[in-house]
């Protein structure tokens, strides 16, 4: 479970002032060992922590596959057939990701409108209703909900769930990611990393995420909110979408 701790503050509104106790998300922080070497620190909720370990090497590139996780307090240590021409470096949220290209996902997935909806209303969590403080990510595979994850770093969400698939055997080009984070090009690389065909964002993309998204073949939706969301690459996952705009395009 993730750790909540109760904090004091003064709550001032237009009618004055006042005592409140509030719901506060615990920050952490966990080293990652990859085949016995240091691989990287996280700043992390810290619970399903070998959902993590495993779901970080596999999203950032690092391997296809991983053979066992073992958490040791604040230490993950993952056993894997790792690359190792894959350098880490840090991006501006202050996490680590791997530099260079992400893979090409193939996947003969397809999504209906009711599905992305589901996948939406599936990303917000009794733990952010508390806190306010964490991100959510939620795995639908064959159009099923599978797992939800919350962190205090957006990227952590999609390494915990990637990595509940890569443990549980889970068919991941069968599988739609679902986040409340936005979108730069490091969190789609994950999901294209982990071969995820489609990625469900409450939240906006960035320019590089969207032509990140193009060259890996993955289908982003992003603004998903109510009734409404916007398809930026590969609308061909959705043929009920491509069918009515090539009716309004005639």
């Amino acid at each position: 479970m993730m750790e909540i701790v109760c904090r004091a503050g003064i709550q001032a509104t237009e009618e004055g002032v006042r005592d409140v106790h509030d719901d506060i998300i615990v920050e952490d922080r966990v080293r990652l060992f990859l085949n016995g070497e240091p691989l990287t620190t996280l700043v992390a909720s810290a619970d399903r922590l070998e959902d993590l370990g495993a779901g970080f090497v596999i999203s950032e590139g690092l391997a296809d596959r991983v053979d066992s996780v073992e958490v040791r307090g604040k230490e993950i240590h993952i056993t894997a057939p790792s690359r190792k021409d894959v350098e880490l470096v840090t991006e501006s949220s202050g996490g680590s990701s791997a530099a260079g290209e992400p893979k090409s996902v193939t996947s003969l997935l397809t999504v209906t409108a009711e599905t992305i909806r589901a996948v939406t209303a599936s990303i917000e969590s009794d733990t952010w209703r508390r806190t306010g403080a964490v991100h959510c990510s939620v795995l639908f595979c064959n159009g099923e909900f599978v797992t939800r994850a919350c962190d205090v770093g957006r990227h952590n969400t999609v390494d915990k769930v990637v990595g509940y698939a890569a443990l549980k055997g889970l068919d991941r080009s069968r599988c739609i990611l679902g986040c409340t984070g936005r979108q730069p090009s490091g969190m789609v690389a994950k999901a294209a990393n982990a071969g995820i065909p489609i990625v469900v964002s409450r939240a906006a993309s960035t320019d590089r995420g969207i032509l990140t998204a193009e060259e890996a073949g993955i289908t982003l939706i992003c603004f998903s909110r109510g009734e409404r969301f916007t398809i930026y690459t590969h609308p061909e996952r959705m043929p009920e979408v491509a069918l009515e705009l090539e009716k309004t395009r005639v």
